[in-house]
C-alpha cells in the first residue's frame, strides 16, 4: 500500500469461526486490507456493519437467524460484497444483487486474490450499480416462494415479524407501516414492493395505500355509495377501494 493511500476497511462474516480464521489468514498476505470486525450471526452483522462502514464484506449465505441475502436487506447502505459459501445454487441470487463475486469453500488462496482484485475494479469504476432494494427484497427469499417473516430494523434492533402475525400494512410516504399484533413497525420500502412479496391467497391489496390480511377481516360495510370500508376482528375499519372490494369478494 503506498503512502497516503486508505486502507481498505473489510468485516468478515461467517458462523464458522475456521471459516473466518481461514479468510483472515489469507487476508493478512494484502497490506491494504484492515480487518474492521468480523461476525458470526446475521443479527450481529447488521449492527456491525452499520456501524463500521466497510468498503467490502466477505458473506456467508446459509446463517442462524438471518441469511446473508436478510442482512443486505436490511442495511441502508451496503458496501460491496463477496459471497463465500459452500452452496453453489445462491449463485444467481447473488449476481442480481450486484455482489462483486461468489467464493465457494472451501476457499483457495488464489481464487480469494481474484476475488480482490475484482473488488478493485468495482470500486475503481465510477457509478458502479450497488444492491438495488429491489433486488435485495426479491433475493432474500428462494425463487418461486412467497415471503415468511418480514424484517424491520429499528436502530441496533432488528425485529423479526412472522407474516402470519401481521394484521395489515399500510403505505406512508416512501415507507410502509406494518401493523402487526397491536404493534407497528415502519419499513422503508414501497408498499408494493412488499406486497409483491406476500401470498395473494392470504393477503390482498384493498385499497393502493393498503394490504391486508384476509384472516383479520370480521365483515365488509358499504360505507357510501360504491364505497366499502372492512371490519377487523378488533374493530379496525380500514378503506376497500372499489378495485379492493372487487378483489375482496373473489376470495371471501
Amino acid at each position: 500500500m503506498s503512502a497516503g493511500e486508505r486502507p481498505l476497511r473489510v468485516v468478515l462474516v461467517d458462523d464458522e469461526a475456521p471459516a473466518r480464521a481461514l479468510l483472515r489468514e489469507y487476508l493478512a498476505a494484502h497490506p491494504e486490507i484492515e480487518i474492521a470486525a468480523e461476525c458470526s450471526n446475521g443479527f450481529e452483522a447488521v449492527k456491525v456493519i452499520g456501524e463500521a462502514a466497510p468498503d467490502l464484506v466477505f458473506l456467508d449465505v446459509q446463517m442462524p437467524k438471518l441469511d446473508g441475502f436478510e442482512v443486505l436487506e436490511l442495511l441502508e447502505r451496503p458496501p460491496a460484497v463477496v459471497f463465500v459459501t459452500a452452496y453453489d445454487e445462491y449463485a444467481l441470487r447473488a449476481f442480481e444483487v450486484h455482489a462483486v463475486d461468489y467464493v465457494l469453500k472451501p476457499v483457495g488462496r488464489e481464487r480469494l486474490d481474484e476475488a480482490l482484485a475484482q473488488v478493485r475494479a468495482r470500486l475503481g469504476a465510477a457509478g458502479a450499480p450497488g444492491p438495488s432494494p429491489t433486488a435485495l427484497a426479491a433475493a432474500a427469499r428462494p425463487p418461486g416462494q412467497y415471503v415468511e417473516r418480514l424484517l424491520v430494523k429499528d436502530g441496533a434492533n432488528v425485529h423479526v415479524i412472522p407474516v402470519e402475525r401481521v394484521d395489515w400494512i399500510e403505505a406512508q410516504d416512501d415507507y410502509v407501516a406494518i401493523h402487526a399484533g397491536g404493534k407497528s413497525h415502519l419499513k422503508p420500502q414501497p408498499l408494493a414492493e412488499v406486497a409483491a412479496g406476500l401470498d395473494p391467497a392470504r393477503f390482498v391489496r384493498i385499497h393502493r395505500s393498503c394490504v391486508l390480511n384476509l384472516e383479520r377481516i370480521s365483515r365488509l360495510e358499504l360505507y357510501a355509495k360504491d364505497s366499502h370500508v372492512a371490519i377487523l376482528a378488533d374493530g379496525k375499519q380500514l378503506p376497500v377501494s372499489r378495485a379492493g372490494y372487487a378483489r375482496l369478494k373473489e376470495l371471501l
